[in-house]
């Protein structure tokens, strides 16, 4: 008896294959290593000079130290809201669900004039806060404040599809067993969201470290105080120094990959741990 093989719509696997890698080859490998060719043409010990000076260091520790905080936070509040949009029906929720997108939409440069223009000494807020001795605008808080409006789409986005798929009847199962609230939400929902969640967290954290529309105007510019890595670099290449530009630039690409790789691993764990619970 004769088999009879059905065609796919979609090409085969080499077709696709071989447009994946050329795609990738085009857009994201050639530009990149393009980086690492054009630090390689420099003077290494001009190389070593730029990276380990006290500016670029400083730029640094402001750069990831933010972006973590910030990625963080949204961990935290993108959840919450997540939660709330999902688990609870009120009026306006498509408002409040599309307001969430607005900065995806919104361009970054208009975004860091709002939050400056608000936040600074003489803003709305920023007098308000200033009565009670906090200083948002021109401060670390600022840029914080700037990646925290950036990178929230991210986690909600990521994790709201997971609460929509998600079956209530082990927690409604748990909660007749006799467990609590917070121990059903710790023990039923929370492993099921983690994967989920750390993936919205690292894409914050990348976006936010190189981050630079909605920064640069509240952050201040301060060297050693609030000067970000992406600000740094755009100086660099003003100067017409593009290998200290360069190599700038794939420490903070290094850097990156190293945080996401610790988050893929930690998101990997988390799965292995649901598979085998």
């Amino acid at each position: 008896m004769s088999t009879r093989r059905t065609s796919s719509v979609i090409p085969g696997f080499g077709l696709t294959m071989g447009y994946t890698i050329v795609y990738l080859s085009l857009i994201v490998l050639i530009p990149l290593a393009g980086l690492f060719f054009k630090m390689g043409s420099g003077d290494w010990q001009h190389i070593i000079e730029v990276i380990t000076s006290p500016r670029v260091l400083a730029a640094f520790r402001v750069s990831l130290l933010t972006s973590l905080g910030a990625a963080l936070a949204n961990g935290v509040i993108g959840l919450l809201i997540a939660w709330v949009l999902v688990r609870y029906p009120f009026s306006g929720r498509k408002f409040v669900d599309a307001l969430i997108d607005l900065p995806f939409a919104l361009p970054t440069a208009v975004a860091g004039i709002a939050l400056t223009s608000l936040y600074s000494p003489k803003g709305w807020m920023g007098q308000l806060f200033g009565e009670i001795g906090i200083k948002i605008a021109y401060t670390p808080l600022g840029i914080s404040l700037a990646l925290l409006f950036i990178g929230l789409p991210f986690v909600v986005r990521t994790i709201q599809p997971v609460l929509q798929d998600a079956e209530t009847d082990v927690e409604e199962a748990a909660l007749t067993l006799g467990a609590s609230r917070w121990v059903t939400f710790w023990k039923v929902i929370l492993p099921t969201l983690l994967p989920s969640w750390l993936t919205g967290v690292s894409l914050a954290f990348a976006r936010g470290i190189g981050e630079y529309g909605s920064v640069v105007f509240i952050s201040g510019n301060m060297p050693m105080k609030t000067e970000i890595v992406p600000l740094l670099i755009i100086t660099q290449l003003e100067q017409f120094d593009y290998v200290a530009a360069a190599s700038i630039a794939v420490v903070m690409l290094l850097l990156s990959f190293l945080m996401l790789f610790v988050i893929n691993t930690l998101q990997w764990l988390a799965r292995r741990r649901m598979q085998n619970t």
